[in-house]
């Protein structure tokens, strides 16, 4: 049998491991159909440990290089794990052996718009992780100054991100009877939300909120319980107005209550802005008991309001 979630509970956040500066600041995104990439310059503060990621989804396959426990460019072929999916995002890990560090991504693409997010869970008192984004095409609804209808748009939808705790342990590789804890992996713990992005293109601007926010693996008073039916509501986080690129790409800042604790950053997607994806990063911004410091990364790909696929919120009476 797995292990059960009780042998492995970790009552603290564990370190982040940053790994330099990734492709020079560069992460390439494949775009898993026609073999071309697209590559934007993602912060590293984003992309931290993430070198790559390569994505097919008609075929349901996830490659990604970086996430290892030295600094080496290893690629990994992740599996398919439709049971934990959250949110419309595809779940995807890997863990070699059962002594060996599990990860946990997640990825979503909407004709192309793509974005991941990959953590490891604890082990050895170290996590890996980090995000990345990507369009394969791109144009604004109205050229920056325009004044004209249709510059100021809305997209909305999920989010999901990963934690930095012990998580719901129900994909980790069974051990021997017996085995001592302190050197196994934990699984990383999950966050969902909802998104409301608001693009300004005629002053090429973007800002927004994160909210909805719940620990999936955590119960409202912050005891680890992992899928918990009453799960720990999160404070909502606000992305910072912040410029749009002539490339589409925005990176801001993360905050709550006006206090900053991370960045966020993404890239508009298709002809007339239809789509956008973006990863947040954020540290020290969650209440939940333990030693340590709470890490997050996250990810978005939202549908434009009025586009084929919204969400329900976009159904307003004055859109």
């Amino acid at each position: 049998m797995k292990f059960g979630t009780s042998a492995l509970a970790l009552c603290a956040f564990l370190a982040a491991c940053g790994s330099g500066t990734p492709f020079n600041g560069k992460v390439d995104v494949d775009t898993g159909t026609d073999g071309s990439t697209g590559a934007s310059a993602i912060p590293e503060a984003l992309t931290n440990d993430l070198k790559s990621f390569s994505y097919d989804p008609a075929s349901e396959t996830l490659s990604i290089t970086g996430i290892t426990a030295d600094d080496s460019a290893f690629t990994a072929a992740y599996r398919r794990r439709p049971g934990l999916d959250r949110n419309g995002y595809e779940a995807y890990t890997a863990q070699d052996g059962s002594l060996d560090r599990h990860v946990t991504a997640y990825v979503k693409d909407i004709d192309g718009t793509r974005a991941a997010v990959v953590m490891t869970g604890g082990q050895f008192e170290q996590v890996f992780s980090g995000a990345a984004y990507s369009s394969t095409s791109y144009s604004a609804p109205v050229a920056p100054g325009t004044q004209s209808e249709g510059g100021l748009v809305t997209y909305a939808g999920n989010y999901v991100g990963l934690l930095n705790g012990s998580g719901s342990g129900e994909d980790l590789e069974e051990v021997t009877p017996g085995t001592d804890t302190a050197p196994l992996s934990r699984q990383a713990a999950e966050v969902t939300g909802k998104v409301v992005l608001t693009g300004d293109f005629t002053d090429a601007a973007v800002a927004g909120i994160i909210y909805d926010r719940k620990v999936t693996d955590y119960n409202a008073a912050g005891g680890l319980d992992p899928n918990s039916a009453d799960p720990f509501k999160a404070a909502n986080i606000a992305l910072d107005n912040t410029g749009i690129a002539d490339d589409g790409s925005f990176f801001g800042v993360a905050s709550q209550s006006d206090t900053p604790v991370g960045e966020y950053g993404g890239i508009f997607g298709g002809l007339g802005a239809t789509e956008v994806a973006g990863v947040i990063h954020a540290e020290d911004h969650i209440g939940i008991g333990g030693s340590g410091t709470p890490i997050e990364y996250g990810a978005f790909v939202l549908t434009q309001c009025g586009q084929p696929g919204e969400d329900p919120i976009c159904d307003q009476p004055v859109r």
